[in-house]
């Protein structure tokens, strides 16, 4: 309590004793009637002139009973409580203690609470709840002071506004400027819009286009000469005299990208144009100023080869349309690259030389003569052939290699079993038919492969027998064969240089016929002559321009002749085998010098040996 409150407090009322009774002596402190603890604060009216309510008054026995404290009851209140000596008290553990003061704090906490809504100022001998209770005082005029701040600035922001308002009512602008202001807004925007700064080309007093810049012009240019330049394998730029540029204000709808432009200057330059080229694994067929005009002609293609079973159309070769620039004289027409596409060309193929291999198996087997083999391959000896050479081959090919996969549905053949039965009567290796069998039928769906029209693959995809086939009945032999009987194939007669082949020729020395009928195998004098297969020796002795002459019948069609012999170890009639020595080499009739003439012939039709060794 201040110093202040203590001099304006009334004393107490005096108890039975005639001292006044104070806190300390049990009793509470009681002010005269009429007095009030607030009088002395500046507090607000509403605080200072509170009366309790009807229902908050006290009741007059409480009233009562507080004003005598010689009643019975507060005697009785006030009487000493009996304490058990300190020996005698259990202790008390620390849980205990916490809990009866934690107690204690919560009564004292709910009795200022209790004060305070009742409109007593509570007071307490505690430093803390002191001051708790002066801050708890001041909070009322703080609020105060805090709503006069709030409220002042609120005044002056709108003193503020106000004056801003007058101002702006003062410097208030006509209507028809803010129009005519906007009008010459939009009027720039689209003038800038519309317009632009831009250059004009003139290439040889012909418009070009024009561009955004002088600098993109050049650039197009540069551009120009570069693609030109590797074009045509040569330095080229573009004569500056012809170029002529005409800056100024343009319409923006009027400028040209710089790729129309360069397309433009390259068909007035003329030296290279942008085409569309087919490309063939590499290589350029053809090129054409015309979009989407290649691949419909490859399209083209594909169609001619199909029909109704047709599965797919395909190019082996990789086949491509690039856009570039070419030289202008390299354009084509569209006939005359759909003419190469269909043509063939020189391929050069190899051929590696296997065991068994002969030069004449090996010409007719890729569509050549022996000669034509030998003009490609110079050089080699055709009768010394080593395994593992290389043979460099010449073959047509077309540019366009088209594979078709077609479904076909047709009647196929069905082979019939063969049965044998062993016949004494019959050389070894040769049979007899008894009873001839039959082909039977099949009602067939397959995928055929046709590679250039040739098929090289074909899958059955279903086959139903329609008639069964016959089986055929043979007797195979199990005689002993003679070693004089045919095998059926040629070896050579002996081993040397040709050196006059099968065909027309120059006749050496004007002697001999110029329609040569057999091969001349050139060889030492007394070289041994030995027969080319089993056969009967039809003749043997001289026989004109052949000089000492051999003929063997192989009985199957063919005969061989052996001419120019020095002498002959057969004679007409003999059984000789294959192998077997005939005659000695020799240069006797129409010959220039010692060889072997050797021809072969079939039903008496005189054909190339070369062909058959």
């Amino acid at each position: 309590m201040s110093e202040d409150r203590k001099k304006t407090a009334a004393p107490a009322p005096p108890g039975q004793d005639g001292k006044p009774k104070t806190a300390a002596d049990g009793g509470r402190e009681d002010f005269p009637e009429g007095w009030s603890p607030w009088r002395d604060w500046d507090l607000p009216p509403t605080i200072r002139d509170w009366e309790p309510e009807e229902g908050e008054r006290e009741r007059p026995e409480r009233r009562e009973r507080r004003r005598t404290p010689s009643s019975p009851q507060n005697r009785e209140r006030r009487a000493p409580r009996k304490t058990r000596p300190a020996e005698e008290r259990e202790p008390r553990s620390p849980r205990q203690t916490i809990a009866q003061k934690r107690l204690h704090f919560r009564r004292r906490w709910r009795r200022i609470v209790r004060e305070n809504k009742a409109h007593r100022f509570p007071e307490s001998e505690r430093l803390p709840i002191q001051l708790m209770l002066f801050f708890w005082g001041l909070l009322p005029m703080w609020g105060s002071l805090l709503q006069e701040r709030v409220l002042q600035k609120n005044s002056a922001s709108r003193q503020k506004s106000a004056q801003s308002a007058q101002k702006k009512r003062r410097w208030r602008i006509h209507p028809l400027v803010f129009l005519g202001g906007g009008c010459v807004l939009a009027a720039a925007v689209l003038f800038v819009s519309t317009y632009t700064n831009g250059v004009t080309v003139t290439y040889d007093g012909k418009v070009l286009g024009s561009l955004a810049s002088e600098t993109e012009a050049e650039e197009a240019r540069a551009e120009l000469e570069t693609v030109t330049a590797r074009t045509l394998g040569r330095s080229f730029t573009i004569d500056d005299s012809l170029i002529q540029y005409d800056s100024g204000l343009l319409r923006r709808q009027d400028l040209v990208d710089k790729e129309v432009y360069e397309e433009a200057l390259s068909e007035e330059v003329g030296m290279v144009t942008a085409a569309y080229c087919l490309y063939v694994d590499g290589e350029r067929i053809g090129a054409t100023p015309y979009q989407g005009a290649l691949e419909q002609l490859l399209k083209q293609i594909q169609l001619s080869a199909t029909n109704e079973g047709t599965i797919s159309v395909s190019f082996a070769e990789n086949v491509e349309v690039k856009e570039e620039y070419v030289p202008t004289d390299s354009l084509m027409n569209l006939g005359y690259v759909a003419e190469t596409l269909y043509s063939t060309k020189t391929a050069e193929v190899t051929y590696t030389v296997a065991k068994g291999d002969t030069w004449s198996e090996i010409a007719e087997d890729h569509g050549l003569s022996s000669k034509e083999l030998l003009a490609l391959n110079p050089g080699y000896d055709i009768d010394k052939l080593q395994i593992g050479e290389i043979l460099t081959m010449s073959a047509s090919v077309p540019y366009l290699t088209m594979t078709v996969v077609q479904q076909e549905h047709y009647v196929d053949s069905v082979a019939f079993d063969v049965e044998y039965t062993e016949s004494p009567d019959i050389y070894v290796g040769d049979y007899k038919v008894t009873s001839a069998g039959e082909f039977g039928a099949a009602d067939t769906v397959a995928n055929v492969t046709y590679v250039n029209g040739q098929e090289t693959e074909r899958t059955v995809l279903s086959s139903v027998t329609l008639r069964q086939p016959v089986t055929e009945y043979r007797l195979q032999g199990t005689k002993p064969r003679p070693t004089w009987l045919p095998t059926g194939s040629f070896r050579w007669p002996t081993t040397g240089r040709i050196t006059s082949r099968f065909g027309g020729r120059s006749s050496p020395g004007g002697i001999g016929s110029t329609n040569h009928k057999g091969i001349d195998i050139a060889v030492p004098r007394g070289t041994p002559i030995y027969a080319a297969d089993g056969g009967t020796v039809t003749y043997s002795g001289w026989m004109g321009g052949y000089g000492y002459l051999v003929q063997i019948d192989h009985g199957n069609g063919y005969v061989t002749r052996y001419g120019h012999n020095s002498s002959l170890t057969v004679s007409v009639g003999a059984k000789v085998y294959k192998g077997q020595q005939i005659a000695r080499a020799g240069s006797t009739g129409n010959s220039t010098g010692s060889h072997c003439h050797f021809e072969v012939r079939y039903n008496g039709v005189a054909k190339n040996p070369l062909n058959y060794l």
